[in-house]
């Protein structure tokens, strides 16, 4: 196992470090930033930039959203619309991964008799360590329904459609299948940023080790004996405490903490199933608000922060407070729905106090000086974030660590962490081709309320931080309207797994738990609730950052050079 994590850590470090070598390449970029208002020079003919596109209006100079999405669609000879349909596909499957696991379950059933008969599971064969024959059809259908991988296997179809619509459309198929390569090599290997991904692989594993959720449970169990102890005490608190924590440690870690605390005080007593469910959705609403305290820990505000100069204080005075505030009543009012389950539950923990404690539930004390290196390596992860080198090298001694004090540690998993890790490289690399329609639902509208809604919408069907980046895209926004559209990125973050970038973590961990996996359609009708107590408590308290623009006098700059270099542009 200590190998396999070597490799797998060695893979991260090769993948994470490849960009910066390939980047390294004398190209010309296709669009450069300046010119175009891009974040960095995009060196793939695909997607167009925003500002590429020309403006549809109506009679009385408003946005012609139809028209708008109707030429936007037929751009590049139509692969933006391709690249939708394909994203669309991939999110049908996620609601059809459960057919595809139980499939694998028959497959495997149905394989298992057969080589019984045949002589040839590992029993029947004459060497000591032989293995089961396997088979590839129950494999493949089991990859088929893992919804983690769902994003990446559909990325294959888009490659496919980068090949056909940018090289060989227009060059042949000969000629064509070097040009398309070339357009994917640029895409992925410059214009996608996998910093993301890379950060919540190497934070989820820190935050999944022993001395880590060793601290964390202590912090959340004396929490939780002051609410009476429990299964009740350990859900409330878990629910409450670490999706705030989440401002400080990043959303991915809260939740990677958070989920493995449920899972031991939770979810191991097996709740009903509608408990299950209302909890999970609970998490995932709490964790995407509760990283609002400041500006650095949620993805969907780290994307605006600096440009619309959304610092730690307005953060704070303007959703911080708010998001408490909404998980304190989500949680009251879950609470007394499924208060009469808790008595069940705290008997079924009472019944398994006999049983064998595994060696990784085992409670020996773990040194302080142990779980203080471990915090260290968690918050330089944190502090390095934004830099693949520094977090990645980090990860590497800390690896070497827990190596070194192998007999207070658990295994380092990795397995969930790079399925998480494959669904959101997926997610980027299908979102950064989705801004075409978006950026212009989102700028459409001026009203306060339909912004929030969208958003809230959106977000369902994207990464949130998607949304926001693609909002910030957009010149000459007013206070209220980002004010909206953050809150409604934020406040949509539970209501499916792809909304937010540390919920594929909650589904990996707890996923077990549930019944033939996940079920997307139940998992948002569990958020629901909250998610309306969210977005009530955003848009219904007052407060100044709802009105009154941080950094006017710079959007209105903006908005002017925009303006002039959209004429130039669409010169071009």
């Amino acid at each position: 196992m200590r190998k396999l994590t070597f490799i797998l850590t060695l893979f991260i470090t090769i993948f994470g470090l490849s960009s910066s070598v390939i980047a390294a390449g004398a190209v010309e970029p296709a669009y450069e930033k300046e010119e175009y208002h891009l974040d960095a020079d995009q060196y793939a003919k695909f997607p167009l930039p925003l500002s590429k596109y020309e403006k549809k209006t109506t009679e009385d100079g408003k946005t012609d959203l139809g028209a708008t999405l109707k030429y936007r669609a037929a751009q590049q000879n139509g692969f933006n619309l391709w690249a939708t349909i394909i994203f669309v596909c991939a999110i049908v499957h996620t609601f059809l991964a459960g057919f595809f696991t139980e499939m694998a379950h028959k497959h495997e059933k149905r394989h298992q008799e057969k080589i019984k008969a045949e002589g040839r599971t590992a029993c029947a064969k004459p060497h000591d360590d032989a293995k089961d024959d396997v088979s590839f059809r129950a494999h493949l259908f089991h990859f088929l329904g893992e919804v983690e991988a769902i994003f990446g296997i559909w990325v294959i179809a888009l490659v496919a459609a980068i090949f056909y619509f940018f090289g060989i459309s227009e060059h042949g198929f000969a000629e064509g299948m070097g040009v398309g390569f070339k357009q994917v090599e640029y895409y992925l290997g410059k214009d996608v940023n996998f910093t993301e991904p890379l950060f919540v692989v190497i934070i989820m594993a820190i935050s999944a080790t022993r001395p880590v959720v060793r601290f964390a449970e202590k912090i959340v169990g004396s929490v939780a004996r002051l609410l009476g102890g429990g299964p009740a005490g350990w859900w409330l608190s878990v629910l409450t405490i670490t999706p705030l924590l989440g401002s400080f440690i990043t959303e991915p870690a809260a939740m990677t903490i958070s989920a493995m605390l449920l899972a031991k005080w939770f979810y191991s007593k097996r709740p009903p199933a509608l408990f299950a469910y209302a909890t999970l959705g609970l998490l995932f609403v709490n964790v995407s608000v509760g990283g609002t305290l400041t500006h650095f820990a949620a993805p969907p505000v780290l994307m605006v922060a600096a440009k619309w100069n959304f610092g730690l204080g307005f953060m704070f005075i303007n959703f911080g407070w708010k998001a408490a505030i909404a998980i304190l009543a989500s949680n009251a009012i879950y609470y007394a729905a499924f208060r009469k389950h808790f008595a069940d539950l705290a008997k079924r923990l009472d019944g398994t106090e006999d049983n064998k404690i595994k060696w990784a539930d085992r409670e020996d004390p773990i040194p302080g000086w142990v779980t203080l290196c471990h915090l260290i390596f968690l918050a330089w992860t944190v502090l390095t974030a934004h830099y693949p080198v520094l977090f990645i090298g980090g990860f590497m001694f800390f690896i070497g660590f827990t190596q070194a004090t192998g007999h207070h540690q658990n295994e380092v998993s990795m397995k969930s962490p790079l399925l998480v890790g494959f669904f959101l490289a997926g997610l980027v690399i299908h979102g950064k081709c989705q801004a075409w329609w978006i950026e212009p639902l989102l700028t459409t509208f001026d009203n306060k309320y339909i912004l929030m809604f969208g958003s809230t919408l959106l977000t369902a069907f994207n990464d949130n931080a998607a949304i926001t980046y693609l909002a910030s895209q957009a010149p000459g926004l007013p206070i209220m309207s980002k004010y909206a559209v953050l809150a409604g990125a934020v406040t949509g973050g539970g209501l499916t797994v792809i909304a937010n970038a540390p919920n594929p973590a909650g589904q990996s961990l707890l996923g077990k738990y549930f019944d033939g996996g996940v079920a997307p359609a139940k998992l948002a009708m569990a958020a629901i609730i909250p998610t309306i107590i969210c977005g009530a408590a955003f848009m219904s308290i007052p407060t100044s950052g709802m009105y009154e623009d941080p950094k006017p006098k710079v959007e209105v700059t903006a908005t002017d050079s925009h303006d002039h270099d959209d004429h130039k542009g669409h010169d071009h």
